[in-house]
């Protein structure tokens, strides 16, 4: 029985991948903040909860440790994570720093201490759950994307550094899904920016369920494949497609069109 260690397992993408691998027969190791408030992947069969906050240092090594301890783990999917939404000049230090500790530092530090096992075993596989704004640029969420594209640019250096180990190194670039990032994340506004703010959350279309995003984390897992990117979603792989297509300025012009009208 193969195992996955999952980080932010309690909503959303990550708790849809942990019932999706103890379907198909995996052990499932699901971290969560809060893992007294869960219901539901506490009553399933080789699922085990552990408490997990990702900007958390001591939890992170410690959680580490005892999952370990557990028996073997094959996967570690990196996917905890947190919104900001707003114009820059609208955004304080403090909601920047929430965003890099929580979805570039919380993976980094989780990677760093589960290299030393994976070296040791001489195989395992990183999945980090980036997003397709860590791809493409967008307007009105400068900091989430740029610690999107900082996992997606950490992941692509470490499966070429890893790869000397036997380790693997992969990330699922979701578009935007049905999940609770919208409702909790951190909106900042600007009088200046106010029309742009609404045209753009209006805009944007939750087109993905969680479990179509578990699927692509279970094929990344489990293909067998030396690749590194797997768009998620019919929308992030048009938008992915398209960018490749007509090249990265190219790209930046057409989104400002689409997005701004100029």
């Amino acid at each position: 029985m193969k195992t996955i260690f999952i980080t932010g397992a309690s909503s959303g993408i990550g708790k849809a991948t942990a019932k999706l691998f103890q379907a198909k027969g995996w052990k499932v190791i699901a971290t969560m903040r809060t893992p007294e408030k869960e219901t539901e992947l506490n009553t399933l069969e080789n699922v085990i909860i552990l408490p997990l906050d990702v900007t958390n240092d001591g939890q992170i090594q410690s959680t580490v440790q005892s999952a370990i301890s557990l028996g073997n783990i094959d996967v570690v999917l990196n996917n905890a994570g947190h919104g900001l939404f707003g114009p820059m000049e609208a955004v304080n230090e403090q909601q920047v720093l929430k965003q890099v500790n929580t979805n570039f530092l919380g993976p980094l530090k989780i990677i760093q201490a589960f290299i030393p096992y994976f070296r040791e075993k001489k195989g395992g596989l990183f999945i980090n759950t980036t997003s397709i704004a860590g791809l493409t640029g967008f307007p009105l969420s400068s900091v989430y994307n740029a610690t999107k594209w900082a996992l997606e640019g950490l992941s692509e250096c470490l499966s070429i550094e890893l790869s000397m180990f036997g380790i693997g190194v992969k990330t699922v670039s979701p578009n935007a899904t049905k999940t609770s990032l919208f409702t909790s994340a951190d909106v900042v506004s600007h009088p200046l920016y106010d029309n742009v703010i609404q045209q753009t959350m209006g805009g944007i279309q939750q087109s993905s369920d969680p479990i179509d995003i578990a699927e692509v984390i279970f094929t990344a897992a489990t293909d067998g494949k030396d690749m590194l990117r797997y768009p998620a979603g019919v929308k992030a792989q048009q938008i992915y497609a398209r960018r490749l297509e007509i090249g990265a300025e190219a790209s930046r012009i057409e989104t400002t069109k689409w997005f701004l009208g100029l």
